[in-house]
Formats: C-alpha cells, structure tokens, sequence
C-alpha cells in the first residue's frame, strides 16, 4: 500500500476513533423519578439551558427505587425518594452519597423551616433536597359522594373506612394507592393509633380495619390519577398532587363529574420527596440537575404542573394562584400541626407489615 494511501486510512480511523470519544464524553444527566413528577418543559429547557442532555426513567412504587439502589450500581444521578423511611434507609447502606454543595448555589434558595423539618432524616441536609412535599387524603368525586352520601362530610377518614359508608361507595369505585409505606401508617391514623407503630397488635387492627372494608375496594393502583379522572372511581386514597392533576385532567376533557380534595381531621402523613445523589453518580451532571430544578421560574413551572407544594418561597408568587393559595396544597398551621411523618421500623416490624398488606391486597 502506498504511504499516502496509509497515511490516508490512519487518518480517517483517527477522525472515528476521535468521533467515538467525543460522542463518549457527551454530557448526560440519568434522573429516575417519580411517575407524572416533572414539568413539561423541564427536561428540554434543561438541555437547551446546560447543553446536558437527559434520560429520564420513572418508578410508581418505593420498594422499586429501594431494591434498584440498594443492589448497587444503579446508573442513575439524581433519584427522588421520599425522605421517610427510603432516603434514610439509602444514607444508611451508603447507597447515596454527599452532595457537594459548592457546586449547587440555588441551595440558597430553600427554606430553611422546611429543610429543618427533614433534618431527621438528615442532619445538615447532607444527602438532598426537598423536591416536592405534600400529604396523603381523600381524593374523591364531589357529585358521587353528595348522592351517595348526602349527610356525611368529606372531612374524616371515616368516609373510606367506615364498612357502612365504603360498601355504598362501592357501586362508584373506592381505589386505594398501592403503598404500604404510605397506606398502613394512615390506617393506624384512622384507627386513633401510632402511626409508626411497631407493636402486632395494632398492626394487627389496622389489618383487620382493612379487611373489613376490602370487599368493597376495587383495585390498588400506581397512581390515583386516571382513576379520578376518567370516572372509574369515586373515592381514592392517595398523593395530594395526584388528586389535584385528576381534577385538571378531568377539567381539560369536559368531565361531567369535579374531583376534590380532603385533609381528614384526624390528621394525615406529610412525605417530603427528596433530590438526592446515588453512590458512584455523575457528580457534575446530577448537582447541574439539581442547581436547575432549584430555579424559581423552573421549580414554579414543575409544581404547577405536578401541583404539590415545594421548598423554594422565591418560586411561589411565579405559581398559578389557584394552587398557592389552595389550602390543601399548602395548609395553614392548624392543619400541619396535624401532619406526621413515617418513620423507618425494626426489621421484624417491617416483614410484618409486609405480610398484612399482602393480605389485604389479596382480601386472605
């Protein structure tokens, strides 16, 4: 082979070799979340704002963000759990690491009364910040509970557990989140019991309370959202937010029916969800996300969407009035003083708990 001839392949193998690197040095941020939890436009004008391009993979359930990160090597950055008990149970096997917060500035645009709150979880707010906070309750259709139950307020927990009241509810549908994280605590709630209790016998009455009211229960799901909306449930116990994106769905398409939102008296869990950075991430990449969803203008827009309330005070007067000054999506003291957080249990505790909510998934 001549020397040009040489000289020419090993130019055009350099120009790919140096095609491939540059291809493999392609700034990406792998961000697994919560379904149905980010704005519209956030991950594009993330991109076109940083030149980061995204992957975005999504989860309905904390077991599967707990089993997929505490393997190891998940080949996420950012990952959005709540703070109780799963980011606890991440800073614990070291399956989340220190946020260098040198490199994210917009810290400065948390409050720090809210950040104070997960400090139990998190001493210092090494870990993460708050994402989004909301609580869980009763989303229910407002026509279908005024003619089914006329006299009955849509303000206790009542509503779903009494047997009396959900075997008339079952005609329109009684859904319930699937999450024994979420639903098993407010069911100790509705009994007058601790919600974080470990004892087997108030396990075993909130079982019972479950199991008395599941024949009239028509499915668990991922999500109360489609349920609400589309009209195949009249009740659901579930995400605040979710609640609230069935109602604008329901909006959007015309629905005949209004979907609402309860707080219950008796109190209810409050679950802050938390941006924080796994083991082994891409540090540059995952503190760049989390630097630009703690923009005012791009948190507003992400709540709005979501509508749940967040942790940045600069971004409210930016958000649609209807949610900021909704009192269900951002409750006055009286009603927050109500609020509890779950709490990580003994082992013994938790193989239990899973049990029941077994059981009463099956209805035996």
């Amino acid at each position: 082979m001549k020397m040009k001839q040489v000289l020419g392949v090993i130019g055009m193998v350099a120009a790919i070799a140096v095609g491939h690197t540059a291809m493999a040095q392609e700034k990406k941020v792998n961000v697994y979340n919560w379904a149905d939890y980010i704005g519209e436009t956030t991950l594009d004008d993330f991109t076109k704002a940083t030149g980061i391009k995204t992957q975005y993979d999504v989860f309905t359930d904390l077991e599967t963000l707990e089993s997929k990160l505490l393997v190891g090597k998940s080949g996420y950055d950012v990952i959005v759990p709540t703070a109780e008990p799963t980011l606890r149970k991440l800073i614990q096997a070291k399956a989340v690491q220190k946020l260098d917060k040198s490199k994210i500035p917009n810290l400065k645009n948390l409050d720090p009364a809210l950040m104070k709150l997960v400090e139990t979880t998190d001493p210092g707010n090494e870990y993460g910040v708050i994402y989004e906070w909301g609580s869980i309750g009763i989303g229910y259709n407002v026509e279908k509970l005024k003619e089914i139950l006329p006299n009955t307020p849509v303000d206790s927990w009542d509503v779903v557990f009494k047997p009396e009241n959900a075997k008339k509810l079952a005609a329109c549908g009684i859904v319930f989140l699937d999450s024994q994280t979420d639903i098993l605590p407010t069911v100790l709630k509705s009994q007058g019991l601790d919600p974080n209790s470990d004892k087997s016998e108030d396990l075993k009455k909130a079982e019972e309370a479950m199991l008395a009211i599941r024949p009239y229960i028509k499915t668990f799901v991922p999500s109360v959202i489609d349920p609400l909306a589309s009209g195949d449930a009249c009740v659901a116990v579930g995400y605040s937010g979710d609640v609230f994106q069935a109602k604008a769905r329901a909006e959007k398409a015309k629905a005949k029916h209004t979907i609402d939102y309860a707080i219950p008296k008796e109190g209810a869990q409050v679950w802050f969800d938390i941006a924080a950075i796994p083991a082994g991430a891409n540090m540059e990449t995952a503190s760049a996300f989390i630097n630009f969803v703690l923009e005012p203008k791009v948190m507003a827009g992400i709540s709005d969407y979501v509508a749940y309330a967040n942790a940045v005070p600069t971004s409210w007067p930016l958000m649609n009035k209807e949610i900021t000054s909704n009192p269900v999506i951002f409750p006055p003291p009286e009603v927050m003083a109500k609020f509890f957080t779950v709490k990580q249990l003994p082992q013994k505790a938790e193989r239990e708990r899973t049990r029941a909510w077994t059981k009463i998934k099956t209805g035996r």
